[in-house]
């Protein structure tokens, strides 16, 4: 069973790399965008990013030990 476990983390932790770098990469390209669909875009951008970074902590054992 402890094999199902590291391929599990090890796919959070490759999938949570891809997420966060396409979610940086299009919160780079809509920085300078204005109005408030924009804004409330890049706030979810952000929101995915961080996500993201806790998949990946996650996937590593750096938070969420049980």
């Amino acid at each position: 069973m402890e094999h199902f476990a590291i391929v599990e983390r090890s796919a959070a932790v490759f999938f949570g790399m891809l997420v966060f770098i396409a979610a940086a990469v299009a919160l780079k390209n809509d920085w300078k965008a204005t109005g408030v669909e924009n804004q409330v875009f890049k706030l979810m951008l952000a929101l995915l990013a961080f996500g993201a970074l806790l998949g990946i902590f996650a996937g590593l054992g750096i938070i969420g030990k049980a």
